[in-house]
């Protein structure tokens, strides 16, 4: 059985700095995708960013050039450097893990979470 914890969220003020981070326990394969998403209570969770088996990054727009996604496979960790923080960045942040990418956001076919807040005063 797969477990992702993530750790690492608190109370920033806007122009700080957070790094995230989400280790996996269990038999999670190195070459799976793996993602950050977000949510705030009301919306649907929104994708912040991939790293997938191939290396490759993906960002969502709102935060490129400020958030970086990367992992230590020894350490069987994720991580998410978050820098320049704003307040609209403030939710529950989730670590995911799928076997394909377009998978992640499918509940059935993937790893969550439970999540870690992340709050951004102006």
């Amino acid at each position: 059985q797969v477990q992702l914890v993530e750790s690492g969220g608190g109370s920033v003020q806007a122009g700080g700095s957070l790094t995230l981070s989400c280790v996996a326990s269990g038999s999670l394969y190195h070459d799976y995708c793996r993602g950050w998403f977000r949510q705030v209570p009301g919306k649907e969770p929104e994708e912040v960013a991939r790293l997938d088996d191939d290396g490759s990054t993906s960002y969502a727009d709102s935060v490129k050039g400020r958030f970086t996604i990367s992992k230590d496979n020894a350490k069987n960790t994720l991580y998410l450097q978050m820098n320049s923080l704003k307040p609209e960045d403030t939710a529950m942040y989730y670590c995911t893990a799928a076997a394909e990418c377009g998978w992640l956001l499918l509940r059935s076919y993937s790893y969550w979470g439970q999540g870690t807040q992340v709050t951004v005063s102006s």
